[in-house]
């Protein structure tokens, strides 16, 4: 009795498409007995089609190939940009930091120049940026925006070491009143925002100027 509702069983599934893997899986039936059973229930052409797109193994196996193909094209285009940039000279760095500062500098408090990101290396490509016009580090003052579930030390001490800049430089964190961990997606690199700042007038009077310059050149006529 158990054997034909097993029977029964394996045809049913059998009529919906699986494969024989699939069904000893289920019933726990040799694939030999499976073959006696079943073997005037070929696949239709479909069926077999999906069997094959679905199959687990031939998806991870895709997924590697393009994964690889992937990695080999990005590598390809690596190579090509540090051929086409090359070493910056201190005119291309100059241009450079401008532009970073057009995108993501302050530009609302006269007088006070700053930076805000969430990537270290954003920040320390402005830091190099900065030794280009001579402003020294310890002018700098650097304000943290975090979440009210991170640690507050210890994101302080992650950026203090990270950018080279003491601890008593820093200023007194603004926390958000919500939780990192409740955000349904994440941006960024999970320590917050850093921004970073100073005043020095003359310094953004040149920066203001310098960027009122790149405008119009493309604004057209």
């Amino acid at each position: 009795m158990a054997r034909r509702k097993d029977r029964e069983k394996a045809r049913s599934l059998r009529a919906r498409g699986k494969s024989y893997s699939e069904i000893k899986e289920v019933l726990g039936i040799s694939k030999s007995t499976l073959s006696g059973w079943l073997g005037d229930m070929p696949l239709t052409p479909e069926q077999t089609r999906l069997l094959r797109d679905l199959n687990p193994r031939r998806i991870e196996n895709f997924r590697a190939t393009m994964r690889k193909k992937r990695e080999v094209r990005l590598q390809n285009a690596y190579v090509q940009a540090r051929k086409d940039i090359g070493k910056l000279s201190k005119r291309e760095l100059l241009i450079a930091g401008l532009f970073l500062y057009w995108g993501e500098g302050l530009k609302a408090q006269r007088g006070t120049v700053g930076i805000s990101n969430t990537d270290p290396v954003v920040i320390l490509a402005f830091l190099d940026w900065l030794k280009t016009m001579k402003i020294s580090k310890n002018k700098l003052r650097v304000r943290l925006h975090l979440y009210k579930d991170m640690n507050v030390g210890q994101e302080t001490r992650y950026w203090s070491k990270c950018l080279a800049i003491p601890v008593g430089q820093f200023r007194k964190p603004y926390v958000k009143a919500s939780f990192l961990s409740g955000l349904t997606y994440k941006t960024g690199y999970g320590h917050g925002t850093c921004n970073l700042l100073f005043v020095n007038m003359p310094m953004w009077e040149y920066i203001t100027m310098a960027l009122r310059y790149i405008r119009e050149q493309y604004m057209r006529p």
